[in-house]
């Protein structure tokens, strides 16, 4: 597989709660990649956690970070890219991503709701009502995902592992394979 993709990175878009980081950590290791997730970089650089560097700077200072961030990851091969939930919100990410392979991991509301409902370190789903938050980012931001080469719908009860498999099957589906010459 890792032959066939022949040192393209993979990035992981959707929403948070979806798996990024875990399926992105187990695609690294199936091939032979290492793995970035973008929010931990993030988190080097600025100096302080994502909430901390929401609520001093702002939403806006924050997208232009990971930004940067992306900027220069993308300039390394063989990587599998956990990025942050809101990273296609942004038109410029867009050139970045474009340089891999780019995987949806679509996650209903409800597994999502579920998986972060403990969860206080994600800044867009405080003071708020967390579901409907979340459903109103998923439709906001689904034409951007959508315009994903890949899109792996998530089901209840499916394993990192299960989804990660989901995923390399399905590569070779949007890979262009090169043309064999012999004849």
């Amino acid at each position: 597989m890792s032959s066939l993709l022949q040192g393209v990175n993979l990035y992981l878009i959707g929403m948070m709660g979806s798996g990024k980081t875990t399926v992105g950590r187990l695609l690294a290791k199936h091939l032979g990649y290492g793995f970035v997730d973008t929010d931990d970089v993030i988190v080097q650089v600025g100096g302080k956690s994502i909430n901390q560097l929401f609520a001093e700077s702002g939403e806006t200072a924050f997208r232009q970070l990971e930004s940067d961030v992306l900027s220069q990851v993308c300039s390394f091969t063989k990587l599998a890219i956990a990025t942050g939930g809101g990273i296609v919100t942004r038109q410029e990410n867009w050139s970045y991503l474009h340089h891999g392979l780019i995987v949806w991991l679509d996650a209903p509301v409800d597994l999502l709701y579920r998986r972060l409902q403990a969860d206080d370190t994600r800044p867009l789903l405080q003071d708020v009502d967390p579901r409907e938050k979340l459903r109103s980012l998923l439709e906001q931001r689904q034409p951007l995902y959508s315009q994903a080469d890949l899109q792996i719908t998530i089901n209840e009860g499916e394993t990192p592992e299960q989804i990660a498999e989901r995923v390399i099957a399905a590569i070779p589906s949007v890979l262009k394979t090169p043309v064999s010459h012999n004849n």
